[in-house]
């Protein structure tokens, strides 16, 4: 990029950036016809020089805003300062909500056993538990299987109801209920099949609905109307709305009123699954009371691209670029998420609110919230169309802004902060989380010193929540086993399977060395003890919050997701816990862990945020736009 000035200007003034540190911190230029292509996809035409130099002479008018002034402290209704929580130190779970398969369940966790196992995380002195997303995905078949890949961030996925709690099955004949019953999958697999666990509910909930009690359901809430709306027509014409008939690609269109209008009923069908969401999510929540944290729910980083959210916000898409991330230790080729990319210029021009939209969304249930791919507020990875995952460029949004957003969403929701800031993250970004109140996360197999050996429990940082590991990472016993090289290499993520397994080894070796050091291990102990030796080391850290992952515990060796790879490579998504539920709350290993980490964090009184009250009607909430 040095040798063209004028298109780095260029480039430089619409937020992309042409060169960029890779994970290793050596300076990558960025290939200049990848800057062109993402400077089309802002509408700026760098295609020749002299395009560039006209764009350049548009600058001024079109350049994003700058952030604004410092923040402010957020105000309640009644005008007074809403304090950001700071969570006690406490310890909590991490929980993919899928994995959690009790013997009353469909063969996929659901919203029946998250409450359960946040009664029994409870009982073991955790404070917190941590849930994967539970956002709605694209209404297909196949169904999408990551819970990452978000149709809509404001409402839930109907895969996780417990269809025996709706009101229509309890009220219901003995005949409805057995036919019900019958849909019910019972493979008890080591793999999670989530397509006929949702084609099995989508079937039931169809059922219910015709049999309901009290046939007429009313909504005045103009953004759920719109989603069942979407999913109405996306049962018709298929989910991706790019495909439909050309009036129905606009939310706004008379086409559009026009078919809510005739498909009526399956608008009031998706109105109601949603209601039914809500209902037992509210439980989820209710049950968490007390908790020094509560429940922990994830806001996805992106939307797909066909989706309800993109849909509605088209005009604040950038059609055809995809969200990614840049090459990575874990990640060598790059990864192509798939995800649609929000213009920062129209973000902000509207705003920022589809923004602060998502938040409420998430906020709704939750105590706390973690924040998927935090560097997301400074920058995102795209790709331009046909890019390959590491022939991208970063590009800048406006953190100030969307940090002040992130503020006083949580503080009016009295809600915790946690920013997954990992990966190709600059220091700058972890400092500006934590000036904000925002928690920074922390994990054993990135916390490294400057030989590659891992950090000592004192040097991890305070304001921070401590893992081992995290979805897409190897989980313990896989690491110490070398099982996440070779599935590594199996899925094709690895090219050189022997090479890893030597670093593998080397760093297996580092860790022994750390537990030595600590005096938690001896290298003749066996991987159950040195699992649970790896969470004495995790207790003895200062970060404010310390999270243990139960498969972990467990023995399972394979990691929840692979990064880059589909499901033709690897089971993303779809590995459940070990034993079921009613095991895992008699499980003595969970129990010796829960002690450990009871011992470093006594359990907080219920004076804590858990206990907090309601949170105050947030403006746009109950349909009033």
């Amino acid at each position: 990029m040095r040798a063209d000035p004028e298109l780095e200007r260029l480039a430089r003034a619409h937020g992309v950036e042409t060169w960029h540190d890779d994970w290793q911190g050596r300076r990558v230029d960025v290939d200049p016809d990848v800057v062109i292509a993402i400077l089309g996809l802002l509408e700026v035409d760098a295609s020749t020089s002299c395009a560039v130099r006209a764009a350049l002479r548009q600058v001024p008018g079109t350049a994003p805003p700058p952030d604004e002034g410092p923040i402010a402290a957020p105000s309640s209704s009644q005008g007074g300062p809403v304090p950001i929580p700071h969570p006690p130190p406490t310890w909590g779970w991490m929980l993919q909500a899928y994995s959690v398969r009790s013997s009353a369940s469909w063969d996929i966790g659901d919203f029946a056993d998250v409450p359960h196992f946040v009664r029994w995380a409870a009982s073991t002195g955790a404070g917190a538990v941590t849930l994967s997303p539970l956002h709605a995905l694209l209404p297909d078949d196949p169904l999408p299987e990551s819970p990452y890949a978000a149709s809509d961030r404001r409402h839930r996925h109907p895969l996780y109801l417990r269809i025996e709690d709706i009101e229509a099955y309890r009220c219901g004949s003995p005949e409805l209920r057995a036919r019900v019953d019958a849909l019910r999958p019972r493979s008890g697999s080591d793999l999670i099949d989530v397509q006929a666990a949702w084609r099995a509910k989508r079937e039931a909930l169809d059922l219910l609905w015709n049999h309901r009690p009290g046939r007429t359901t009313s909504d005045h809430d103009p953004a759920l109307r719109l989603f069942a709306t979407y999913s109405a027509l996306a049962e018709r014409h298929g989910p991706d709305w790019r495909s439909w008939p050309a009036p129905l690609r606009r939310p706004d269109s008379p086409a559009v009123g026009d078919a809510a209008v005739m498909m009526a009923d399956r608008v009031a069908f998706h109105t109601w699954v949603q209601r039914c969401c809500e209902e037992q999510l509210t439980a989820v929540h209710k049950v968490a009371a007390g908790m020094a944290i509560g429940v922990v729910h994830d806001l996805a980083v992106g939307i797909t691209q066909g989706g309800a959210d993109a849909w509605r916000l088209q005009d604040i898409v950038a059609p055809g670029a995809r969200l990614g991330a840049p090459p990575d230790a874990f990640s060598p080729q790059g990864q192509d998420w798939g995800l649609a990319a929000l213009r920062p210029d129209r973000l902000a021009a509207t705003g920022y609110a589809a923004y602060r939209d998502a938040m409420r969304g998430v906020l709704r249930h939750a105590d706390a919230v973690r924040l998927d791919h935090a560097a997301g507020l400074w920058r995102f990875w795209w790709l331009p169309p046909g890019a390959a995952p590491d022939q991208g460029a970063y590009v800048r949004y406006h953190p100030h802004t969307m940090l002040r957003i992130l503020t006083e969403e949580a503080a009016l929701a009295g809600t915790v902060l946690i920013g997954e800031d990992l990966g190709t993250i600059q220091p700058r970004m972890t400092r500006g989380l934590r000036a904000h109140d925002v928690l920074s996360w922390s994990v054993l197999w990135l916390n490294r010193d400057a030989h590659g050996g891992f950090l000592p429990p004192a040097q991890w940082p305070e304001p921070a929540v401590a893992t081992l590991t995290t979805h897409d990472l190897p989980t313990v016993p896989g690491f110490l086993s070398g099982a996440h090289v070779r599935a590594a290499v199996q899925a094709g993520v690895l090219r050189c399977g022997l090479e890893a397994e030597r670093a593998a080894a080397a760093d297996h070796g580092r860790l022994l060395t750390l537990l030595e050091a600590e005096g938690l291990a001896d290298r003749s102990d066996s991987l159950e003890e040195i699992v649970v030796a790896l969470h004495r080391l995790l207790a003895q850290t200062p970060c404010r919050v310390v999270l243990a992952s139960p498969g972990d515990v467990l023995g399972e060796v394979r990691q929840p997701n692979i990064s880059g790879t589909a499901a033709s490579q690897y089971p993303n998504w779809r590995i459940p816990l070990p034993i079921r539920l009613e095991e895992l709350c008699e499980d003595p290993r969970l129990r010796r862990v829960a002690d450990i980490l009871s011992a470093s964090r006594p359990r907080v009184a219920a004076q804590s945020i858990a206990a907090r009250p309601m949170r105050p009607e947030l403006p746009g909430e109950n349909g009033d736009g």
